[in-house]
C-alpha cells in the first residue's frame, strides 16, 4: 500500500512537472538554454504558435508568402522577375516561366502540407559561425523534428542530422538518402542546373561547379525568387544586395516551422566573426560585404529573439 502511495506521488509530481514546462515562458529570448528547447520535452498539444504578433512583426511578416517555387504558369510578377535577373547581371530577354516549366519536368511540384497549421514541427537553423566551436550544442540540434543547415563537421557542437540541407551550384555537395535539397537560386542558370545535375548532366558550361548530384530527387524543393524579394524587401529592406544563405534559411524556417532555434549566427565569443571549421584573424572580414550585410541580418535575429519569435543559442 504504501509503495503503490508512493507510485501515485511521483506521478502526481512528473504530471505537475510537465504542466508547468508546457505553460512557463522563457524569461531571456536571447539566453543560452541549460537543457533541450522549452518545446521539444513537452506534448505537442504545447506547441504552438505565437497567434498575433507586435506591430514590428507585423510590418515585417507577411504569412501568405509561400518559400518555394511551385511550377504554376507565370507564378512570377514582373517586378519579382526583373529584381533577380539583376542579381547576377542577366539580361531582360531571359524566358524565366520557360525554364520553371522545364525545371518541372524533372521535379515533382511540393505539396502544401509544408505549412499544415495543425502540425507542431521544431525546426533548428544551424549556421557556420565561429562561436558553434566548443557551444556542445550538437545534441540540442539533433533534437528538433527539422535541422536546416549548408555545411557538415565538429558534430559534438553542431549535430549530426540534417533534414534539409541549403545549397546553390557552387556550394554544391552530394546528400545522404532523405535529406531534403533546397535550392537558393541567385539566377535562371542555377534553375537550369539543377534540372540539369538530375538529369543529363548536359550543363558543362557552368564553371566549378558539380555536372551531376546524388540526391533524393523526390525531396528537391526550389525556393521562390519572389521569396528572396520578399526578405530582401521586408526584413534586410535593401541593405546588401540579397539575403545571407543563412539568413534566408531562417526566414524559410519562420514560414515553415512552429518553433524556431537558432544556432550559429554572429561573432564568437571573443568577438571574431568566421567559420565554425577555420581561424581567421581577420575578425571583421565576414561582418560586411558588398553582398550581403551581417551587421543588419544580425541585429534582425536579436530582435526575433527578444520577441519571443525565435530561441537564439549563443
Amino acid at each position: 500500500m504504501l509503495g503503490q502511495r508512493c507510485m501515485q506521488v511521483v506521478l502526481i509530481l512528473c504530471l505537475l512537472l510537465v504542466l508547468w514546462q508546457c505553460f512557463r515562458a522563457p524569461t531571456d529570448g536571447l539566453s543560452p538554454f541549460p537543457g533541450p528547447p522549452l518545446l521539444l520535452d513537452t506534448p505537442a498539444t504545447c506547441c504552438t504558435a505565437v497567434a498575433n504578433g507586435s506591430a514590428w512583426f507585423n510590418t515585417h511578416y507577411d504569412m501568405a508568402m509561400r518559400p518555394l517555387l511551385k511550377g504554376t504558369a507565370h507564378e512570377l510578377s514582373s517586378d519579382v522577375v526583373q529584381w533577380w535577373l539583376t542579381l547576377q547581371g542577366h539580361p531582360n530577354s531571359v524566358q524565366v516561366q520557360a525554364i520553371i516549366q522545364q525545371l518541372f519536368t524533372v521535379f515533382r511540384v511540393p505539396t502544401s502540407d509544408l505549412w499544415d497549421p495543425s502540425r507542431c514541427r521544431t525546426c533548428a537553423v544551424v549556421g557556420n559561425s565561429g562561436r558553434l566551436k566548443g557551444s556542445g550544442h550538437g545534441l540540442q540540434i539533433d533534437g528538433h523534428d527539422w535541422v536546416l543547415r549548408w555545411i557538415a563537421g565538429f558534430e559534438l557542437d553542431v549535430g549530426t542530422r540534417t533534414t534539409h540541407h541549403f545549397m546553390y551550384p557552387e556550394s554544391a555537395v552530394n546528400l545522404q538518402p532523405g535529406v531534403h535539397l533546397i535550392l537558393v537560386p541567385f539566377k535562371p542558370l542555377d534553375l537550369q542546373w539543377v534540372a540539369s545535375a538530375f538529369s543529363t548532366g548536359e550543363l558543362t558550361t557552368y564553371v566549378r561547379v558539380k555536372r551531376f548530384i546524388k540526391a533524393d530527387r523526390n525531396k528537391v524543393l526550389i525556393l521562390s525568387p519572389a521569396f528572396l524579394k520578399y526578405i530582401h524587401d521586408n526584413w534586410t529592406q535593401h541593405h546588401g544586395r540579397y539575403p545571407s544563405t543563412g539568413f534566408t534559411a531562417l526566414l524559410f524556417a519562420l514560414h515553415a516551422c512552429q518553433q524556431v532555434s537558432v544556432f550559429g549566427f554572429g561573432a564568437d565569443s571573443e568577438g571574431n566573426w568566421h567559420h565554425y571549421w577555420e581561424k581567421n584573424r581577420w575578425s571583421g572580414a565576414f561582418r560586411r560585404t558588398r553582398v550581403h550585410d551581417a551587421d543588419v541580418e544580425f541585429s534582425l535575429i536579436e530582435t526575433l529573439a527578444v520577441e519571443g519569435r525565435i530561441l537564439f543559442y549563443k
